[in-house]
């Protein structure tokens, strides 16, 4: 299952192509125009220089991306899809980039909405009272520095707020190659304890269920554009990507948005 999810070329943030020519990222005068006047790549090359035969995953798509000199490739691999960054000289390949033009910077930006009513909650394991009146869905990757952190703000909320329970949906990312296997075995315990372990560090035991829960939230978090961990689900579907502490969360939950 690794092997299919392109894992080798997610286990680094930024690797050398071996195979690609050594060139400039802007060659010379008469670049003024668009970059693309002078620089320019193929999905065939695009997917020689990623090795996608390899791993039976093709290239979809190419384009610039939002900075200049770096390349933005769809890659899909059955009925998965992601996205990585080349730059022009097609020596590097460049993970997790996230652009913010510099004009947002300090802006209180909505958070954007997701229909709840697509998120089935029967296999997520749950932190809290299942019958809850406020539910908040989270999807988690066990080897997420960040998903651990927020599993401690989200045990803080559970102690003292019985109206509040957390629903995770694990989501194992491709960069991190054992939290598949991880994530089945929770799913399979339908317990919070192997999640706890699983953020302190401790060894967890092979799943002991066969089940598609896991492939099914990365198919969904994909459909719902979650592309990293944790991310958040309010009551009233607001999405929260990213990690923020029990206050804040707290402050979200209690203040619902129509």
């Amino acid at each position: 299952m690794i092997k299919k999810r392109l894992a080798p070329l997610a286990l680094a943030s930024m690797m050398i192509i071996a195979s690609a020519t050594i060139a400039p990222a802007f060659q010379g005068p008469g670049c003024g125009g668009k970059c693309t006047d002078c620089h320019t790549i193929t999905k065939e090359e695009a997917g020689k220089l990623l090795k996608t035969d390899k791993f039976k995953a093709q290239v979809k798509d190419i384009r610039t991306s939002p900075i200049k000199g770096i390349w933005e490739v769809e890659i899909t691999q059955g009925d998965k899809a992601f996205i990585v960054y080349m730059d022009f000289a097609k020596k590097h390949l460049i993970e997790g980039m996230k652009f913010t033009p510099l004009e947002q910077l300090g802006e209180s930006k909505p958070l954007a909405k997701i229909d709840l009513k697509k998120i089935p909650l029967e296999g997520a394991v749950v932190v809290g009272n299942p019958k809850a009146e406020k539910k908040v869905i989270v999807f988690d990757d066990p080897d997420c520095p960040y998903c651990a952190k927020l599993h401690e703000e989200i045990k803080k909320i559970t102690a003292t707020r019985k109206d509040i329970a957390f629903f995770i949906k694990m989501y194992p990312l491709a960069i991190h190659p054992n939290a598949y296997e991880k994530s089945k075995a929770i799913v399979c315990s339908k317990s919070s304890k192997l999640l706890d372990d699983a953020f302190t560090g401790k060894k967890l035991p092979k799943a002991e269920c066969e089940t598609k829960e896991v492939d099914n939230n990365i198919k969904l978090a994909e459909e719902l554009g979650i592309r990293g961990t944790p991310a958040l689900i309010m009551p009233d579907g607001r999405l929260l990507p990213g990690y923020a502490p029990s206050d804040v969360l707290i402050g979200l939950i209690d203040n619902p948005q129509n």
